[in-house]
């Protein structure tokens, strides 16, 4: 097992849908904050103690429980059983609110927690206290991110992450790209500094553009934003804030060389923003004029405007220190207290 870093709709919710596995096979990764009960409302923690959380605005509650849960791709558990009692679901599977639900099939210890329901991505979560990583027996070249395995330079995620594509194939847009996007954006807003932001053409515009026209104010000075990364070229210094792969293994963002504002994005939504060409053209035929081209196929196109998540926006802006900004703060008070009216 490689350890990754914790994808950024790891704790994301979906629609009325049956959701893959959160994790790729053979991979894992580790939940830094505090998971499970005990829980604590807001009003009874209060601000400094809150602070002292990373947690710099208001939220519903936090887990006191241990950090460090361990999650794996269902099909990689070995060894556990589940627990019939603790096994209960909203919908179509479990959703782990009894509990641990799998128990180590040895001593019966309950150990982990398997999340398989409509609107939750499957996964198993490991407790803390349950696990310990040891050494694997596979190769080990170089710098590791995880047992027995290199970890990836930035020029080789191009091959080994070709890119995510943003529609899934009913017409909707993909969920990664809506949690991705709902994380960026937090960034985002803070780089923006309060001032409107001048994007890019193209699908950047569509994930970001009419949410910041709505949260931002109108007019000039305009902060011009690019796409920056390992195989682009340089945007130079008119880009004010750049938007960046985030290692999808160190969970570290990609380093501009100039002082641009720094907005990670994940690795496989990054990749095809930067690299994949929609449109497939060819020469019309039909009696159409010579140099005519269209495209085919013509690209899917969805059925509905992009939507970043509101939750995981919120979620990554609360623990950014910059939220405590009067203007920022107030944006995010808007989408807690409405997080479905527009732009959401």
């Amino acid at each position: 097992m490689s350890e990754v870093a914790l994808p950024a709709h790891a704790h994301h919710t979906y629609g009325h849908a049956m959701l893959p596995a959160l994790m790729e096979q053979g991979t894992y990764a580790v939940d830094p904050e505090p998971s499970g009960p005990p829980w604590r409302l807001w009003d009874e923690i209060g601000p400094d103690e809150a602070e002292a959380r990373g947690v710099f605005a208001p939220v519903f509650s936090l887990s006191f429980g241990a950090p460090g849960a361990v999650v794996i791709a269902p099909g990689d558990a070995r060894g556990t059983v589940l627990i019939p009692e603790r096994c209960e679901g909203y919908c179509m599977g479990i959703t782990g609110a009894d509990g641990p639900n799998l128990a180590c099939a040895n001593c019966g210890r309950p150990v982990a927690t398997r999340v398989d329901d409509c609107s939750l991505w499957q996964a198993v979560w490991f407790a803390p206290d349950a696990v310990r990583r040891v050494p694997g027996d596979g190769p080990g070249d170089g710098p590791d991110d995880g047992p027995g395995r290199r970890a990836a330079g930035w020029e080789e995620l191009s091959q080994e992450r070709p890119g995510t594509p943003p529609i899934d194939p009913c017409g909707g847009w993909n969920p990664r790209w809506e949690a991705a996007a709902g994380a960026a954006l937090a960034h985002l807003l803070v780089a923006s500094e309060g001032r409107p932001v001048a994007l890019p053409d193209g699908l950047v515009t569509d994930m970001f553009g009419h949410v910041l026209d709505a949260l931002l104010p109108p007019g000039p000075p305009v902060r011009p934003a690019a796409l920056a990364g390992p195989g682009l070229p340089d945007p130079g210094p008119a880009a004010g804030i750049v938007l960046v792969p985030r290692h999808p293994r160190t969970g570290e963002a990609w380093q501009p060389a100039g002082g641009a504002d720094v907005v990670p994005l994940a690795a496989e939504v990054w990749a095809h923003l930067a690299f994949h060409n929609e449109r497939l053209l060819v020469p019309a035929t039909g009696g159409l004029p010579d140099g005519v081209l269209r495209d085919d196929p013509p690209p899917m196109r969805p059925w509905s405007r992009f939507r970043p998540d509101p939750h995981v926006l919120l979620s990554t802006l609360a623990r950014l220190p910059a939220v405590r900004q009067p203007w920022l703060r107030g944006i995010y008070d808007r989408v807690k207290a409405q997080p479905y009216a527009r732009p959401f």
